[in-house]
């Protein structure tokens, strides 16, 4: 990944496909891969998805699958079927759900990369205790990860935060996916686990989700590339 651009995820959290075609064309070659999320998904179905691929831009597919097996399974196989090249699944769906999912996954060529999500990024200690869940976040992102690794997931959604200890647990071949990145100085918004670019990279992530201040900024290419830069180091 020696291009920065291999690992910067733009967020397309948008409510129309207008909306987010203005988006990829302000961002122009600054960006590979879009994130399309529940939002968008949502408002206007699977064909943005085609579309973004037809034009040959990958997408990360966020819908945070999370069911019983089988109903997981004929999802995922759905998603690849749209030649995404990342989906998400909830690594808490447990491991006959995620096992049916990389399975599913696997039947589809190119196969896409399952991650699972393991801790929210607008999640703190308190909110995992008030679920019952015992231990800090980083410790439920541990058992998670292992989980879903266990099961054949190839990586896992969680916040820069708990990359470090990740790596030392899981290795170097883990795709980690990180959420919650914002330049220094930004509003952080609705998320409790921050980090920035740079610090992201350092703590071992292989990719960035960045929505917000790329998406909103007057100059969406030149945020991307300033976002770019701090990822080069």
């Amino acid at each position: 990944m020696q291009d920065p651009r291999q690992r910067l995820i733009v967020a397309l959290d948008v409510s129309s496909a207008a909306a987010a075609q203005k988006i990829v064309a302000a961002v122009g070659d600054s960006a590979l891969t879009y994130k399309i999320g529940m939002q968008l998904f949502t408002a206007v179905g699977p064909q943005v998805v085609r579309d973004l691929v037809a034009s040959g831009r990958r997408v990360f597919l966020d819908l945070k699958y999370h069911d019983i097996p089988n109903t997981v399974a004929s999802a995922v196989r759905e998603a690849a079927d749209l030649g995404v090249t990342m989906l998400t699944v909830h690594a808490s769906g447990g491991a006959k759900m995620l096992r049916a999912a990389t399975e599913a996954a696997a039947r589809v060529n190119p196969v896409p990369t399952v991650l699972a999500v393991t801790v929210l990024t607008s999640m703190d200690d308190n909110d995992l205790s008030n679920l019952g869940v015992r231990g800090r976040v980083v410790d439920q992102v541990l058992r998670l990860s292992v989980l879903a690794i266990s099961n054949g997931c190839k990586g896992v959604v969680a916040s820069a935060l708990e990359a470090s200890a990740l790596r030392t647990e899981l290795g170097n071949e883990l795709v980690i996916v990180t959420p919650g990145v914002r330049p220094s100085g930004t509003d952080h918004g609705d998320q409790a686990r921050v980090v920035t670019p740079a610090e992201a990279i350092a703590a071992g992530a292989t990719h960035i989700v960045v929505g917000r201040p790329i998406t909103a900024a007057a100059d969406p290419a030149a945020e991307a590339r300033a976002i770019l830069g701090q990822m080069s180091f």
